[in-house]
């Protein structure tokens, strides 16, 4: 079973820690499946600065392919945040640098590489919409990240994305429970196969149009979180990869997954999420950025506090 991430890459830039590390939606869920036992690569745009060599070194330290990216003049997607009592702070971003500016279009060997996947990921940060449909009855499961902001949300864009979507997530947290279902199933009647959500601590809820099934989270304690960089990501991993292992496939002539494989799923998507508290970053590979770039970082924390 093979994995691709495709899509968007970014720094992740802790402004308290001084630190930077790789990470990005379609990066973590390609190195979490690895992690899992799968094949795994990554597609996308690097720039060509030093931040964009230093992603392309981490995410292939994970034994995840980056043989099929394509490197353009340009910066690097950096993400700017720090770290109040346990909680992620975002502070800001480039925009996504080269890699959103400048993403890759699937035509002629790159469509027939991304077709040789069994899933293929990307997410709301990688401007891949207009790709997906020619992923389409090429064999692939398509899954998809939705993220939490409402621009997301709206039917006009859950119109573009769900019914090209095998698998849709939906970060629900700042939700109720009766919304986040509305959520789902409002995802499903536009077309997405599945729809997933994750609810921090409140476990998680999936729904395919036929079946609800729900789960609890993992507890961890919170003085025990090392990092909660990737938690929905590992989350999404997990699950997706214990369908597959099910036998979830595009080739299946449109059955989906049995509600106790689903909720198997759900178990195995907590664990993931559970494990990955623990590490730092997005997947480590952390390093200090330059000393011009550390007083920058710290006078910007300052400034933010």
């Amino acid at each position: 079973m093979r994995v691709l991430g495709f899509g968007d890459n970014i720094v992740d830039r802790f402004v308290d820690r001084g630190i930077d590390y790789p990470g990005g939606n379609s990066v973590n869920v390609a190195v979490y499946a690895r992690r899992l036992g799968l094949e795994a690569a990554y597609l996308g745009v690097f720039g060509d600065d030093d931040l964009g060599a230093f992603l392309r070194e981490s995410i292939a330290a994970q034994g995840v392919a980056v043989d099929r990216c394509v490197v353009r003049q340009g910066e690097s997607g950096v993400s700017t945040l720090r770290v109040d009592d346990g909680d992620r702070i975002f502070l800001g971003w480039n925009g996504g640098g080269v890699t959103v500016s400048e993403p890759l279009v699937l035509e002629g060997d790159l469509l027939d590489y991304a077709s040789s996947f069994d899933l293929v990921h990307s997410s709301v940060y990688s401007r891949s919409e207009s790709e997906l449909p020619k992923l389409a009855g090429r064999g692939p499961l398509v899954s998809f990240d939705l993220s939490s902001e409402e621009e997301y949300r709206t039917p006009s864009y859950l119109d573009r994305v769900c019914p090209h979507a095998d698998l849709v997530l939906l970060s629900c947290s700042h939700l109720g429970e009766a919304a986040t279902r509305a959520l789902l199933a409002d995802a499903v009647r536009r077309g997405a196969r599945m729809a997933l959500a994750t609810r921090g601590v409140r476990g998680a809820i999936a729904h395919d149009g036929r079946v609800t099934v729900a789960a609890p989270a993992r507890p961890v304690e919170q003085e025990q979180v090392v990092d909660t960089m990737g938690c929905g990501d590992a989350f999404l991993a997990g699950f997706a990869v214990s369908l597959l292992r099910g036998g979830w496939s595009a080739k299946a002539e449109g059955a989906a997954p049995e509600p106790d494989a689903i909720e198997r799923a759900l178990h195995d998507g907590a664990a993931a999420a559970y494990e990955q508290c623990f590490v730092e970053g997005a997947f480590g590979h952390g390093r200090a950025p330059d000393r011009a770039t550390v007083a920058s970082m710290w006078a910007a924390a300052e400034h933010e506090r």
